[in-house]
């Protein structure tokens, strides 16, 4: 089977992006700002790609989301319930308060400006965990998502190429390989578990020397 996707016309690609592995720390971690628009359209021109999508937790502040019936949360709907609720307790908040919840407005935006750009969301609530020392820590871990997602769709495509170096991935991955479909790893070499790294040997591809394709041009 040909590496190489994009010179095969009727090789079938999706691609799935493990935001909470691939893209944490932002800007400080990596160096630079990525654009999404450009990275989409990358992801297109040099695999192909006709489906990609995106796992990320999103903050939801007691919005309505039901586990049962949503695989992933409405963002048009919370968006207008956080607006709502932020106007309901300008006058009850502190200033603290109110720009964590600004910025957490902020990060539905872009989760908006992502859907436009063509981006297939699927977003999972934040959750906060006590810590032994007494602490709060907000998690929202999507593995178990996009391995359900990647099972799910795996007779559509005929190559994966998956956003992130998570380890937890390994067993998927090597079921993707054992019925035929081709898997690459796009992600950042230091973030990378190396048993990701072995595995997909020459498919392997640092994310970091993306940077003249994908890099946000501020303007």
């Amino acid at each position: 089977m040909d590496k190489e996707a994009s010179e095969q016309k009727n090789f079938k690609t999706y691609t799935f992006t493990d935001a909470s592995n691939l893209f944490y720390g932002g800007l400080k971690s990596l160096g630079w700002k990525i654009d999404y628009y450009r990275l989409l359209n990358y992801l297109k021109r040099k695999y192909n790609a006709t489906e990609i999508f995106y796992f990320g937790g999103v903050e939801i502040h007691n919005f309505k989301y039901d586990y049962i019936s949503n695989e992933t949360v409405p963002i048009v709907e919370l968006e207008k319930y956080l607006i709502n609720f932020i106007k309901e307790k300008a006058k009850i908040f502190n200033e603290a308060e109110l720009l964590l919840l600004s910025r957490h407005l902020q990060k539905i935006k872009f989760y908006l400006k992502l859907q436009q750009f063509g981006y297939i969301l699927i977003l999972k609530p934040v959750k906060l965990y006590e810590q032994e020392d007494g602490t709060t820590r907000r998690k929202a871990n999507c593995d178990v998502e996009m391995t359900f997602r990647m099972m799910m769709e795996k007779d559509n495509f005929d190559q994966a190429v998956i956003l992130s170096g998570d380890g937890d991935f390994l067993p998927v991955l090597k079921h993707l390989r054992d019925i035929d479909k081709n898997v690459v790893i796009l992600a950042r070499g230091s973030r990378t578990a190396r048993e990701i790294r072995q595995f997909t040997g020459s498919n392997f591809r640092d994310f970091t020397r993306l940077k003249n394709y994908i890099k946000f041009d501020e303007k």
